[in-house]
């Protein structure tokens, strides 16, 4: 005899919601805002999709809270830019790809960096992120009359090097030593900052 849902709240188990955020940042990292579903995160998730819809509401909702990559600008950026002047194009470089040498940012880093190439939704939260969060706080340092100009086109040269090295993959990119890239990439940092 099979039994019915009763109504009432869906049933999960206590480490359900965390199942369901590791399952979505699992399918948006994999196939993008468009190609990820309540259903197929449900599913990864070993839930029933009416409890994804419990916890995080709509898909937007999910992304939202799914994105949430745990990097401070507002405490790194001021220290990146304190040190040593003629060293802050290398200082940015390591700090990004240090901090995406964690499995957790990096999977974060990747769902973003995919969503916002693939799709609609992502693009506001990084567009947002990059305009109300890093720019600013790069420009407001700099002393010099095209400073929000100098850190776009940073933050274009960092999320070039994210996407080839880390969604692309293409080699020998994916796999160089962070010191390498460090020591290539930096310098054009340097100049877009300062010269």
């Amino acid at each position: 005899m099979a039994q019915t849902r009763g109504r009432g709240r869906p049933r999960g188990g206590t480490d359900s919601r965390s199942r369901i955020l590791a399952a979505a940042v699992e399918a948006f990292g994999e196939t993008g805002y468009e190609g990820a579903t309540i259903r197929g995160i449900a599913e990864r998730a070993g839930v029933d999709p009416a409890l994804v819809h419990h916890y995080f509401g709509a898909k937007a909702d999910l992304f939202a809270e799914a994105a949430d990559v745990p990097l401070r600008p507002d405490v790194v950026v001021p220290l990146i830019l304190a040190g040593p002047r003629a060293e802050v194009g290398e200082r940015i470089v390591r700090y990004v790809l240090e901090a995406f040498a964690d499995d957790g940012v990096r999977r974060r880093g990747v769902m973003l960096l995919r969503t916002a190439v693939g799709g609609r939704a992502g693009s506001p939260l990084i567009v947002g992120f990059l305009a109300r969060e890093l720019l600013p706080r790069v420009a407001g340092r700099l002393e010099v009359p095209d400073a929000r100009l100098r850190a776009d086109l940073v933050a274009s040269q960092i999320a070039g090097l994210l996407m080839i090295r880390y969604v692309l993959r293409v080699q020998p990119i994916a796999d160089a030593p962070i010191d390498e890239l460090v020591a290539r990439v930096g310098p054009t940092i340097q100049r877009y900052l300062f010269d």
